[in-house]
């Protein structure tokens, strides 16, 4: 039997508030929220999980061998900060996560929200936020599995067992996908595959009515062939991709977590404390040797306090927390030109939080956090939002922040001979904004239409500048502020009624609209080749407007079966201005 959710917890949002045991209603958040259930991943078969990022409003999601990039609202991708399971996982050396590397598991939800969160979770939370959370064997519990198959040597398999055993449940799954790839040069017939593979374990237990333990543990393992471009100044294919046999790169990650929650006063008072790891090792090789390399991790330790003080329908809850970080990172290029001893960058956050519901109508929070660098000048970020819904169904809602990116590693200290040369001197990233938004239901809440403005600004703007007289690639800072703005817009029917062998063929349908204008980007360095960065162009058209409207239903064959079998239909227009 396939494994089911037993909750219908979609609703619910985990990410958008830094205290995890009272989540809100992603109707209580002012800003924008958009939450994909186990149910719209199984819909849609997703089996990458940016594939399913590409249905999110203001997401754009761009793809090369080796790098899978999701942008928020025209931000860079390292402006995205993205959690599994609550765990940081971007690479502490390149800054930033590879999508192409989340294999959807059997059961899981995301929880994607967007703008400036850096007064929740610090630095990298400039875009958003993008969490992927795997459920629990208490939430989902049973045994699932499967296996496909399809052209160009591609086969997907995914395997899950969880279970509940009194006060402990438990969740094991593994996933692994695998291709043989296509050709990406001009003219080229080398096809380029790519094997990635996930297994992660999950478990709660209660040792107490009131005290609970997580622990999550999840190793990632990436093998996949890139091309270099010719490098030859006298040959033809100057400049251009060409096959480039044997080349091909190695990732692997290590992610761990722990955390222990403690209830007193009944109840109304939450400790929790929570430990962290990310270990990550990336090793890029040759026809005949190793090419380049590097290894990073990212310790981190965390306590929140939250007290929930309810006055009838007037409910305050105040969270205190305080975060402890260390990222460390060694270059291990071989060929000795590159320093290669340890770096480390030392960090503590102190963040507040208040927020404040009022029945079922109003919802208020304010967030502030100061983040103590070692390396970078002292920060302060706030977030402010607020929600109200008429009894018209009529929810209008808003919310403005700020938010800070530290250069990554690679910026500082990164070197490539002739190519890429780092720069210590750079500053932070900052950024602030602000939306507004309103949505209206209809058919008795079963149907959702919405819009949202937003506006940000950036300043020193980490971009590649060339210098004279060598002319050799580093990042620099800009003088001059870059603007994003635009719309986001949504439609979203009612999910198909349950029960009953006698319903109708389910239909599941949304719709997306996202326009956006912002500055003209600069190249900025996303992943390496042969011991040098390949570039993509981070860049999105000075406008740009997108539509998308993803369909699916599902056949009453037999009912253990209704989940598994079904038809995606997508359309999608695009027209970009210049």
């Amino acid at each position: 039997m396939p494994a089911q959710a037993t909750d219908d917890t979609s609703s619910i949002v985990v990410t958008g508030i830094r205290s995890t045991v009272t989540p809100l209603r992603a109707d209580q958040i002012g800003g924008s929220v958009t939450v994909l259930d186990a149910d719209a991943l199984g819909q849609r078969q997703t089996r990458t999980v940016s594939d399913i990022l590409r249905d999110v409003p203001g997401v754009a999601v761009s793809r090369i061998p080796g790098q899978t990039q999701v942008r928020l609202r025209g931000a860079e991708a390292n402006h995205t900060l993205v959690l599994i399971d609550g765990i940081e996982v971007s690479d502490p050396y390149a800054g930033e996560f590879d999508f192409g590397t989340l294999i959807a598991d059997e059961v899981a939800r995301v929880e994607v929200l967007r703008g400036q969160q850096s007064a929740i979770y610090g630095s990298d939370a400039i875009g958003g936020v993008i969490q992927y959370i795997t459920l629990t064997g208490r939430e989902a519990p049973g045994i699932s599995a499967r296996i496909e198959g399809g052209s160009f040597g591609t086969v997907n398999t995914a395997a899950r067992i969880a279970g509940v055993s009194g006060t402990f449940d438990y969740a094991l799954s593994g996933t692994l996908n695998t291709t043989g790839g296509t050709p990406n040069a001009r003219g080229g017939t080398r096809n380029l595959g790519n094997d990635s593979g996930a297994v992660s374990f999950k478990s709660t237990w209660s040792p107490a009515s009131n005290a609970r333990v997580t622990a999550v543990a999840r190793y990632a393992r990436t093998q996949a062939d890139f091309n270099d471009s010719d490098s030859n100044s006298a040959s033809k294919t100057f400049g251009y991709t060409i096959d480039t046999p044997g080349a091909h790169f190695i990732n692997e990650a290590v992610y761990g977590l722990l955390r222990g929650e403690l209830d007193l006063l009944d109840g109304k008072w939450t400790q929790a404390l929570t430990g962290q790891i990310a270990d990550t090792t990336r090793n890029g090789y040759g026809a005949t040797a190793r090419t380049y390399g590097d290894t990073g991790q990212r310790l981190k330790g965390s306590y929140e306090s939250t007290l929930k003080l309810n006055q009838g329908a007037l409910r305050h809850q105040f969270t205190v927390a305080v975060d402890i970080e260390r990222e460390r990172y060694r270059n291990t290029d071989p060929t000795g030109f590159a320093f290669t001893g340890r770096r480390q960058v030392d960090n503590v956050g102190i963040v507040g939080q208040y927020d404040l519901t009022l029945g079922e109508h109003a919802a208020f929070g304010a967030s502030l956090r100061q983040d103590l660098n070692n390396r970078f000048q002292d920060t302060t970020t706030y977030r402010v939002q607020g929600s109200y819904r008429f009894d018209s169904g009529t929810r209008v809602r808003a919310a403005a922040g700020s938010g800070v990116k530290n250069p990554g590693f690679y910026e500082l200290y990164g070197y490539s001979d002739g190519r890429f040369i780092g720069n210590p001197g750079l500053k932070p990233e900052r950024s602030e904004g602000w939306e507004a938004g309103i949505e209206q239901s209809f058919v008795d809440g079963h149907v959702l239409i919405g819009a949202t403005y937003f506006d940000s600004r950036l300043s020193d703007e980490i971009y590649t500048t060339y210098p004279a007289p060598n002319f050799v690639a580093t990042p620099a800072n800009r003088t001059t502020k870059s603007r994003q703005h635009g719309v986001e817009a949504f439609l979203t029917p009612a999910s198909a009624p349950r029960g009953g062998s006698t319903r109708p063929i389910p239909i599941s349908t949304r719709a997306r609209m996202a326009w956006r204008k912002c500055a003209a980007r600069a190249i900025s360095p996303a992943s390496r080749s042969g011991g040098a960065r390949r570039t993509i162009a981070s860049a999105l058209p000075p406008s740009r407007a997108t539509m998308a409207i993803p369909a699916t239903w599902r056949l009453p064959i037999h009912p253990m079966f209704r989940s598994r079998y079904g038809c995606t239909i997508m359309c999608c227009s695009t027209s970009m201005a210049t």
